[in-house]
């Protein structure tokens, strides 16, 4: 939706990026491996974002780095409208879990969330073979336009590692998270 909207796939992963990332200082070269696109097209829309400027540069020990203009006069209308796309993955996501029926658990976390710190994106328990797992995450990618992390557990494994009161578990559970299926309990 948003890149039919600012058209271009790179320039919406930027925004994304950017918006989402409001204090942060990224250099060309760590963009291009955060957003997964070329080189060439990432300094071309960091360009005309910063000629829109919605973004600002400075250079730093022979690296130019690119951040946020806190001061943009529609910034928080952009992050609204970024916000509120986000909203609409969590029910195409939700709407593409339909398929797979062995899903007991899903939340979105870290990416989703904004949290840096965690270990994972997505956490799946449930009966869900490695290429449905494989094509699900792919689906999910598509629709962010982001490379994410998971973790999957078998009931089995989900119900050992509870009843062991195991560490990750327990931080993935506890942490930010949206959950879109909880069919566990």
């Amino acid at each position: 939706m948003l890149e039919q909207l600012f058209s271009s796939r790179t320039r919406e992963k930027l925004l994304n990026l950017f918006l989402f990332n409001q204090d942060k200082r990224f250099y060309v070269r760590e963009i291009t491996r955060v957003i997964g696109e070329r080189l060439n097209s990432v300094r071309r829309e960091l360009s005309n974002l910063e000629k829109f400027q919605l973004i600002k540069s400075e250079s730093e020990e022979r690296r130019k780095y690119y951040y946020l203009n806190q001061d943009f006069v529609l910034l928080p209308e952009m992050t609204n409208l970024f916000v509120k796309a986000r909203l609409l993955w969590e029910n195409r996501i939700l709407e593409f879990t339909k398929k797979y029926d062995g899903i007991r658990y899903l939340s979105l976390v870290g990416f989703f969330v904004d949290d840096d710190e965690a270990k994972t994106d997505i956490v799946i328990v449930g009966r869900i073979s490695k290429v449905e797992l494989a094509s699900f995450i792919r689906e999910i990618e598509k629709i962010t336009n982001q490379p994410l992390r998971y973790t999957h557990f078998t009931i089995k494994e989900y119900n050992y590692r509870h009843s062991m009161t195991d560490r990750f578990l327990y931080n993935l559970l506890e942490s930010k998270a949206i959950v879109l299926i909880d069919k566990i309990r």
